[in-house]
């Protein structure tokens, strides 16, 4: 394709683009390199490392310099983002962004989940990578850079994907990643403290979600909003004062309400309300808050067309996402758990969720993850001492902080609770106090398979560790 073809502008010369790249260590012969601006360097000052690997052309902010062909944009990451859904020019008929603050996940690979349950050919995009019937493939981010993106979703699109569900994180939209995704639909599961240490303030982070609803969303889109969610009523706001059409959900929920949601030992039992019919529905989901996700992907495939009536019909058939209230085996009438959690109403949300399938004791297992956040530690601590019986507190994933700093921050919240720096200790610990009917929660990872420590990725998975120390423990104990 030719630069001019890729910048909707004239240009000469007007080399053949072979590839497109932010990275200039990746840059090969022909790329367009993208010199974006970061936290910590000038995107400018690797034009020519750029140069000297043999890059066709450059896209830059004002001011910058080269003796290549040169696209000067002030928002060069927007730019670059319409470049590339030019070089990757498929995208699925129907794609729903999936932003908020927990819940985001479940929600999208539920949707994607309900849609091939309907018999379309559907995928995910999001923190646990791409999946779709004939293609997968591992990301690094919970919303891609937009080249890694666009080549992503024009491969599903290839592949044959349909109906695409994918999560929208603040930094993505924030760094106008998905700007040139075509979203037919807009989900909003809720937005509580996270990421103050990307956003400079909770309206800025707010602010940055509601673009999918303001802006990026098309404009005879549909808008379906968690109505429980914290931050509902204003994303509603959103959706009305462009004219948008909403679907809401939830107990609050006007177009999909939930009547009553009863958590077992198995899952939950629910009565949804549609169209003036009660439904009732046995799902194997954990955790009571897992509904307004599983109600939320629901309104998502009625709104890209999917009778209300099948589609509720189908709630009983999801399973959960991995590493999200993930159970991983029963202990004494109770059991282990493994989820996501790392935010204070996250934590605080799991806690209350898992009560109900616990006949006995709740037992929580948090920590906090370094070069992040650091006002919502004692927060977190906080939220697992209101809300579990016993909590330890152990390392998440450290990166280049001191963790027993982190911990130290951690337990400010929740002063008495017990401190094992080792998390395979501290899940060992957990394991070891639960008696008839306890359920322990290990919370903050899910389902990551390494902790960060400095900068090495050690091997490391909630969910196998607790099987293995459960296992040591029956051969030992016979329990």
């Amino acid at each position: 394709m030719r630069l001019s073809e890729l910048a909707y502008e004239t240009i000469s010369p007007d080399p053949h683009i072979e590839g497109l790249t932010a990275d200039s260590r990746a840059v090969s012969r022909g790329f367009l390199f993208a010199a974006l601006s970061g936290v910590n360097a000038d995107g400018a000052q690797y034009i020519p490392q750029a140069e000297q690997r043999g890059a066709a052309a450059i896209l830059a902010k004002p001011g910058a310099t080269s003796s290549l062909p040169i696209i000067i944009d002030a928002e060069p990451r927007r730019r670059l983002a319409q470049m590339a859904a030019r070089y990757y020019p498929r995208q699925p008929d129907m794609i729903a962004g999936v932003t908020g603050t927990n819940g985001k996940t479940s929600t999208a690979r539920f949707a994607s989940h309900l849609w091939a349950l309907l018999g379309l050919h559907s995928g995910s995009i999001g923190t646990l990578g791409a999946e779709s019937a004939n293609y997968t493939r591992a990301l690094t981010h919970t919303t891609p850079d937009p080249v890694t993106m666009h080549e992503t979703i024009d491969a599903m699109a290839r592949a044959g994907v349909t109906h695409l569900a994918m999560e929208v994180s603040s930094h993505g939209i924030a760094q106008h990643r998905a700007d040139a995704v075509h979203f037919r639909i807009a989900a909003f599961t809720n937005i509580t403290q996270d990421h103050l240490d990307y956003h400079a303030t909770f309206e800025e982070y707010f602010s940055a979600k509601g673009r999918l609803f303001s802006e990026l969303l098309a404009n005879n889109g549909l808008a379906v909003i968690n109505m429980d969610g914290e931050g509902a009523e204003d994303i509603v706001s959103l959706a009305r004062a462009r004219g948008v059409a909403t679907i809401q959900t939830g107990v609050n929920g006007r177009d999909l309400r939930l009547l009553n949601c009863t958590p077992h030992l198995g899952g939950l039992a629910l009565e949804v309300e549609t169209h003036g019919k009660a439904y009732r529905v046995e799902t194997p989901l954990i955790g009571a808050f897992q509904a307004e996700n599983a109600l939320l992907a629901a309104g998502i495939v009625i709104a890209s067309g999917q009778p209300a009536h099948d589609v509720v019909q189908k709630l009983g058939e999801i399973s959960g996402a991995p590493g999200r209230m993930q159970f991983v085996s029963e202990v004494s009438g109770g059991g282990v758990f493994v989820d996501y959690a790392h935010s204070p109403d996250a934590v605080a949300t799991a806690l209350q969720a898992i009560r109900p399938h616990a006949s006995g004791r709740v037992i929580a297992i948090i920590g906090a993850g370094g070069d992040r956040d650091k006002t919502k530690r004692p927060l977190m601590g906080a939220a697992a001492n209101q809300f579990a019986d016993i909590t330890i507190v152990t390392d998440d994933n450290p990166r280049s902080e001191d963790p027993a700093a982190i911990r130290s921050a951690v337990m400010k919240g929740c002063p008495d609770a017990l401190e094992i720096g080792d998390r395979a200790e501290a899940i060992a610990a957990g394991v070891a106090q639960l008696q008839d009917g306890d359920v322990l929660l290990i919370m903050g990872k899910g389902h990551e398979t390494g902790q960060q420590v400095g900068d090495q990725l050690l091997p490391f998975d909630d969910a196998n560790v607790a099987l293995e120390v459960v296992a040591d423990q029956r051969r030992e104990f016979g329990r």
